[in-house]
């Protein structure tokens, strides 16, 4: 009888060191979502801020191919056109 009592303290001792390193990872894991979280987050306002200085970029460029040479003027237009067709596409899309 005193071994099953050995045994069964044996196992309540294994059980109870179990439960703690699950409950060790459930903080690690959660821990982990938040710091993902925040890279997600980051992340994101990176890729906006790539976004707006590429947009800069492009409308700095325009305005230096409009100030150029004839080549960069036909240039010019087409990127106005294009433009152009952009902002009818958007006011179609209000519209509807």
């Amino acid at each position: 009888m005193g071994e099953l009592v050995e045994i069964v303290d044996s196992l309540e001792n294994k059980v109870s060191k179990l439960l703690h390193k699950l409950e060790l990872l459930h903080q690690t894991n959660t821990k982990l979502k938040e710091e993902l979280n925040l890279a997600k987050e980051e992340n994101q306002l990176k890729q906006n801020a790539v976004l707006e200085w590429e947009e800069k970029y492009n409308s700095l460029k325009m305005a230096n191919t409009m100030l150029g040479s004839n080549t960069s003027k036909t240039e010019a237009k087409l990127k106005i056109n294009t433009l152009i067709r952009e902002l009818d596409v958007c006011i179609a899309k209000l519209a509807d």
